[in-house]
């Protein structure tokens, strides 16, 4: 995948924003078990979805908390390889990935919280 994904031109096409965050959900789910699978890497992640245009259209056009914190982590990914040692950032890695499948099971009206 070559491409960057641009949520500017994907979310607006679902209407209003309840339907526009359900979509962010759903497309972040894609990518989160895209990056548990070993399809993406979170380098290619941060350069796909999780990039600079892309967490700014979340904060000023979708206003909202948890999808805002997923842009958030997802920035962060990469950077766990570069602080930590291998295994202990494989670790967080995928208890990173774990949060961000939670907040995007939130968003769609999931119950089910990862702390």
């Amino acid at each position: 995948m070559s491409d960057v994904l641009d949520l500017r031109t994907l979310l607006p096409a679902a209407g209003e924003t309840p339907r526009q965050v359900a979509l962010f959900a759903f497309v972040n789910l894609g990518v989160i078990e895209s990056l548990s699978n070993g399809l993406l890497s979170s380098a290619d992640a941060l350069r796909l979805v999780f990039n600079a245009d892309n967490c700014l259209f979340v904060r000023r056009r979708l206003r909202h908390k948890i999808a805002d914190e997923v842009m958030s982590r997802g920035v962060q990914l990469s950077d766990l390889f570069d602080a930590l040692p291998p295994e202990e950032a494989h670790r967080e890695f995928q208890r990173e990935l774990a949060k961000m499948r939670g907040l995007c099971l939130r968003l769609l009206g999931g119950e089910r919280v990862v702390a």
